[in-house]
């Protein structure tokens, strides 16, 4: 707009001397182009020629004092480039792009950013979408894909995103209703091998984890079925399947537990781990988020580790499942809008392998 206007003042300026001496006018004004013209040039010794701004609207403006014809032999561009500077001039008066406002969603603040960025260096096995679950314990609502875009933007590759179960449909139709069961193994310091046994409530997400053993027979299984049981309590009631494989380890004694409290047994078919996805799943975060990262001395230290990380499962961890709440909370935080005037403290589980946060009160 600014330009525009000078070049219209400019015009009009050297238009007084046109009316006033027409006959001395167009030769003033070649005289003018041609010092111009001298000055660009010593400008640019070496290299090509550029015709600054300023340039352009120096030589439209003193276009208007030369006749047409002679633009050819005064100008030291085309008459056709000397026209299109003159238009250009002329179309900013309508330019408003300036003066647009900026619509869409809101840029992510930067400590929002900075946060994110932490927690990602922190937490090296976290993918995008787990850190936008702790965002949410947090009380920043942040869609996966922002949190994606972030750190994508600073190097540090996000997780890929996890595939369901196949025997969707009815694991979805029956999950509030179902409890499912796997053994999982893991090794001590020395090479021995332990087995644990872990019960997944498919509705809130619970995680149980049963003793830790080396030997694990059909009465020790059939005991930690009862404990189990009565661990759950009231909430047996609202459960109708188990879901097992077909372990030799569990027997009819095992399945009796559960029968006489009306549950129906469903086994999974041979060979097909992903119809207990839900179970088979939580056994790969045990590994990923624990047991890879800890070296088990024992089966004391194990229950130890198991107690912990299962502590931390149903009272901490957010859950895709359940809008990224725990197993152990009902609604969702409240929505923290002031970043910087909050302290983040972080609880260290199993000696810094996971971490919590939490802002102070």
């Amino acid at each position: 707009m600014i330009v525009s206007m000078l070049y219209k003042v400019t015009r009009k300026l050297l238009s007084i001397p046109q009316v006033l001496l027409r006959r001395d006018t167009a030769k003033d004004a070649e005289l003018l182009v041609l010092r111009h013209e001298n000055a660009v040039l010593r400008r640019h010794l070496v290299g090509p020629v550029r015709y600054d701004p300023e340039d352009r609207f120096w030589l439209a403006a003193l276009s208007s004092l030369i006749p047409r014809h002679r633009w050819q032999a005064v100008f030291p561009v085309a008459p056709g480039t000397l026209l299109a500077w003159h238009r250009r001039l002329i179309a900013a008066k309508w330019d408003y792009s300036a003066r647009r406002t900026r619509t869409g969603r809101p840029p992510t603040r930067a400590a929002l950013k900075n946060l994110i960025l932490q927690l990602a260096r922190e937490n090296a096995r976290w993918g995008h979408r787990r850190i936008q679950g702790e965002l949410a314990r947090l009380g920043h609502p942040i869609a996966a894909s922002t949190v994606w875009e972030i750190l994508h933007a600073a190097g540090i590759d996000p997780a890929p995103r996890r595939t369901g179960p196949t025997w969707r449909e009815f694991l979805t139709a029956q999950a509030e209703g179902i409890i499912a069961v796997d053994f999982f193994h893991l090794d001590t310091v020395l090479g021995r091998r332990l087995y644990a046994l872990a019960f997944l409530e498919h509705g809130t997400r619970r995680l149980h984890i049963a003793s830790v053993t080396a030997h694990p027979t059909r009465q020790w299984a059939v005991q930690q079925a009862r404990n189990v049981a009565a661990d759950l309590g009231r909430r047996m009631e609202s459960l109708r399947f188990l879901l097992r494989d077909r372990d030799g380890k569990y027997g009819r004694s095992f399945d009796a537990v559960f029968e006489a409290e009306e549950m129906e047994i469903l086994n999974s078919a041979p060979r097909a781990p992903r119809m207990n996805a839900h179970c088979e799943r939580v056994i790969g975060s045990i590994r990923r988020e624990a047991l890879d990262h800890v070296l088990i001395m024992n089966e004391a230290h194990a229950r130890q580790v198991l107690a912990a990380y299962q502590r931390h499962y149903n009272e901490h961890r957010p859950h895709r499942a359940r809008s990224q709440l725990p197993p152990g909370a009902h609604e969702q935080p409240a929505t923290a809008h002031d970043v910087e005037g909050h302290r983040l403290l972080r609880t260290r589980v199993l000696g810094g392998v996971i971490n919590e946060y939490r802002y102070a009160a």
